[in-house]
């Protein structure tokens, strides 16, 4: 698995971005949000049970990451048409903020290193990208357990003070200074 101080891999993928067929689907690639931070988090399918829950949180959460400059990006081996299914169904998806990317041929959960070896699907990972594409923050949850999305705002707010920060740190509060 790729890991803080790489590079995130080149990709060029379909996403959903809405309900309406005749604008459902972007090409997204690492040019499309050049000189802002990503948040890209993926999960292992549509349709299930966990994922809903984690993708409604980042949602209900797009304003605060975008006040921090960051693009929020989801992403499962999924197809961009199985994404729109699920978001036309699923009520708590249909206003989904972000967009949603099909890494249907594996390339970049492959190059990431959290194609789960025994499903075959995306492990349950989150990345968090500087906007000279630099990895600055990996976490990876256990297929059956999701994530909190609180957490990653607050280590995006840490890493952009470009600062030492004591455990727990929260924005507002004192960094270390040596």
């Amino acid at each position: 698995m790729l890991g803080v101080g790489a590079k995130f891999p080149q990709f060029h993928l379909k996403a959903t971005v809405s309900n309406d067929p005749k604008t459902a689907f972007i090409d997204v690639n690492n040019q499309t949000y050049k000189g802002k931070w990503l948040v890209v988090f993926f999960y292992p399918k549509d349709f299930t049970f966990v994922c809903p829950t984690e993708i409604k949180a980042f949602g209900d959460l797009n304003g605060k990451f975008k006040e921090r400059d960051a693009q929020v990006l989801a992403g499962s081996t999924d197809s961009e048409f199985v994404h729109m299914a699920w978001r036309t169904h699923k009520e708590e998806l249909k206003n989904l903020p972000f967009p949603m990317l099909a890494d249907i041929k594996r390339e970049l959960t492959t190059a990431l290193g959290i194609l789960d070896p025994v499903e075959g699907v995306a492990q349950r990972a989150t990345f968090v990208v500087d906007p000279q594409g630099t990895i600055r923050h990996v976490s990876v949850y256990d297929l059956s357990v999701g994530r909190n999305p609180q957490e990653i705002i607050r280590t995006l707010d840490a890493l952009q003070t470009d600062e030492l920060c004591p455990c727990n740190w929260e924005q507002g509060k004192e960094t270390i200074k040596v």
